[in-house]
């Protein structure tokens, strides 16, 4: 099961209040603006400052 569309119409970067959008692998939230990633565990996006992890460069 994966996250709702209508949960990330409402979710935002906890940093930043910038809207986040799934990761390809559907296993995180990415804030582009913050680059940060928000881990998404059990179905429970963790929308924690503290335990987000910086965007990967590409």
């Amino acid at each position: 099961m994966s996250i709702s569309q209508e949960l990330l119409d409402i979710l935002a970067c906890p940093k930043c209040k910038e809207s986040v959008k799934l990761t390809e692998q559907e296993d995180g939230l990415i804030c582009e603006n913050c680059r940060l990633v928000y881990e998404i565990r059990d179905d429970i996006p963790i929308m924690l400052i503290d335990e987000a992890k910086p965007l990967p460069v590409e």
